[in-house]
C-alpha cells in the first residue's frame, strides 16, 4: 500500500487530504495518471516528495513509501 499526501488545491478537489493505493511499484508518472484517471486531480506542474525526498517523475515509488503531492503555490 502506498500513502499518497495531498496538500492545498488537490485536497480541496476530492475533500480529502490522502488516499491510499493498493499498489507495490509505480513510478511517479504512472502514480499521477492513476490520480488523474480515477480522481480527477490535476497533476500538471506537481511537485512530488517520496519519504520528504523531493523525487523525479521517473523515480519508483514502493509499497510502503508516503508520497506528497505539492501543487504550485503563489502568494505575496
Amino acid at each position: 500500500m502506498i500513502r499518497v499526501l495531498l496538500f492545498a488545491q488537490l485536497r480541496e478537489h476530492i475533500g480529502q487530504g490522502a488516499l491510499t493505493l493498493d499498489q507495490e511499484q509505480i513510478t511517479v508518472t504512472e502514480l499521477k495518471s492513476l490520480l488523474e484517471k480515477n480522481y480527477g486531480l490535476p497533476t500538471q506542474g506537481v511537485m512530488t516528495a517520496i519519504n520528504e525526498t523531493y523525487a523525479r517523475d521517473t523515480d519508483i515509488v514502493h509499497e510502503g513509501d508516503t508520497v506528497a503531492l505539492i501543487p504550485p503555490v503563489s502568494g505575496g
